[in-house]
């Protein structure tokens, strides 16, 4: 009964809530898109959390490539490698629509993790969640065609499968950035995009959306 009760509680947990509460939410910074929240190199001393709007998370090489990791959302934390010791940021993350980003102190995020099991549990769920898409994303990446990441990828971005829409709009983005993502050019996401639009997959009106029928691409061998 008691393990019921926890799970019932944890359910309805609203971390933006807590912050509030806990005192936490005093250092809130609003960003245009375009603009950058940290550098990759950067001091880590923050764990952060998307009150609203949208972040991406970049990695730039020695030779200046980039590479998109992840595109988040409201309700996400990132930065957290500060919390294992991670003395600078290992990438960039970059406003990609008006967002407020709420930071915590790594010391003041540790002592909530130890005194709230609420928090501690949806904030260990996350950090699966993240370790679980990581992994995703190489096999995607050694196995998977071109057009199959693209397709996974919008996927993603909708949050397919937590939701029961078949269609989802998904946030602003350029189609260099899902390139970026899928680790190919440009020219090739502009022609696989054209023709998941033919095929009724993806629709252009009033912004990007996707349809869950996209998924026969990813299945499709």
């Amino acid at each position: 009964m008691r393990a019921k009760r926890h799970a019932k509680f944890d359910a309805k947990f609203d971390v933006q809530n807590f912050l509030d509460s806990a005192g936490v939410a005093r250092k809130v910074v609003a960003y245009t898109p375009g603009q950058i929240v940290f550098t990759q190199g950067d001091p880590c001393d923050h764990v952060l959390y998307v009150q609203n709007g949208n972040v991406k998370l970049s990695v730039q090489s020695k030779g200046g490539r980039e590479a998109v990791v992840a595109m988040l959302r409201a309700g996400e934390f990132f930065g957290e490698g500060c919390l294992a010791g991670q003395p600078v940021r290992m990438g960039t993350a970059t406003a990609t629509s008006p967002s407020s980003i709420l930071l915590v102190d790594k010391q003041r995020m540790v002592r909530l993790l130890h005194a709230k099991h609420a928090l501690s549990d949806r904030f260990i769920a996350h950090m699966l969640a993240r370790n679980i898409r990581i992994e995703e994303d190489l096999i995607d990446q050694l196995f998977n065609s071109s057009e199959k990441r693209l397709a996974r990828t919008l996927l993603l971005l909708a949050r397919y499968g937590k939701h029961d829409k078949p269609v989802r709009a998904v946030p602003p983005i350029s189609q260099a950035t899902l390139a970026e993502m899928v680790g190919t050019t440009r020219s090739r996401v502009n022609f696989f995009m054209k023709k998941f639009q033919r095929l009724g997959f993806i629709d252009y009106k009033n912004g990007l959306k996707v349809n869950n029928s996209l998924l026969t691409v990813v299945l499709h061998d």
